[in-house]
């Protein structure tokens, strides 16, 4: 395999492009972290586009968005939810309302108990998409842990304070 540095624009894109569609299939077939690794190598291949044509940029932007996506969807697969998280926001950061990363965020959002974030991406993902039925179960989902930590917030402080009247 040719490094990086020894490509043509063209050929990064090519080479980008050949490992997502590995991860693709390794994603497939259950193997995560190896999904995960090719995932990177895609962005790595794209992730400096300033020699790039207009046409490569959008070409190479379009790839490396779906690579950081399938990512996180690895990484939330193999609970590492803070990886999941920073891949999700490295695409918020090139298109805001991307959806997929929106939800993906939350999602990870909600097992790092960061409910707050994961209710500002879900309301975001709504408003973009009113009809998503995923983002919508997902805002179910963070309304039941909401409650769940609300009650148990209510029971330790309520444990808290019984203990100091005694």
């Amino acid at each position: 395999e040719k490094e990086s540095w020894d490509m043509s624009t063209e050929e990064k894109i090519e080479a980008a492009g050949k490992k997502k569609e590995e991860g693709n299939v390794l994603f497939k077939a259950g193997k995560y972290a190896r999904a995960s690794k090719r995932y990177e190598k895609a962005v790595k291949y794209i992730e400096y586009d300033s020699s790039f044509s207009d046409e490569e940029k959008k070409l190479s932007k379009t790839l490396k968005i779906a690579s950081l996506l399938n990512n996180a969807a690895c990484k939330l697969k193999l609970k590492e939810y803070k990886d999941a998280e920073k891949l999700c926001t490295k695409v918020l950061d090139i298109e805001s309302t991307n959806v997929k990363a929106l939800y993906r965020r939350a999602q990870a959002s909600i097992q790092l108990t960061d409910l707050d974030l994961a209710e500002i991406d879900i309301k975001k993902a709504l408003e973009v998409d009113p009809d998503n039925r995923e983002v919508k179960l997902e805002y179910r989902n963070l309304k039941e842990k909401v409650k769940e930590y609300n009650k148990k917030q209510a029971k330790f402080y309520g444990n808290m304070f019984s203990l100091t009247k005694s």
